[in-house]
């Protein structure tokens, strides 16, 4: 459902603009409520709220005796919100996600299928990098 990806900067209110392909991918399939929380590899995580609740109910499945479900629960549900664009496709970001994943002004807005990540420009640009030159060699391991 969100493919691309797009730069774009906070605004004096410290909102972000969803990309207007986003915006129009979500009216398409009558979504108007996501999901943000802290995500992997220092960028957020945004979700349609039908995803979210697939996501929540694998989570919710792990076991909590177990020490590392516990801590990925506890970090990716206590950083959780509910986001609702408002009618200019604009979102307000929480200081501590901002502050998680290092979002002071640029960010860039990426579409991975069935989610929205959020990167700050610099760490989107070093993950980026860090990864063009293997991203052949992790599709042959990966796809069959």
């Amino acid at each position: 459902m969100f493919y691309g990806e797009y730069l774009h900067t906070l605004d004096r209110k410290g909102r972000i603009i969803l990309p207007s392909k986003f915006r129009d991918a979500a009216k398409a399939n009558f979504v108007e409520k996501f999901y943000l929380t802290r995500g992997l590899d220092k960028c957020l995580f945004m979700f349609a709220e039908e995803e979210w609740k697939l996501q929540e109910q694998k989570f919710r499945t792990m076991s909590f005796t177990k020490q590392e479900s516990r801590k990925f629960n506890r970090i990716y549900f206590s950083g959780a919100v509910e986001i609702i664009p408002d009618k200019q496709g604009r979102i307000l970001v929480p200081q501590y996600l901002k502050d998680f994943a290092g979002i002071r002004r640029d960010v860039i807005i990426i579409g991975v299928s069935n989610r929205i990540e959020i990167w700050s420009k610099d760490s989107w640009g070093e993950f980026y990098n860090s990864s063009k030159e293997s991203f052949e060699d992790i599709a042959e391991k990966l796809i069959e």
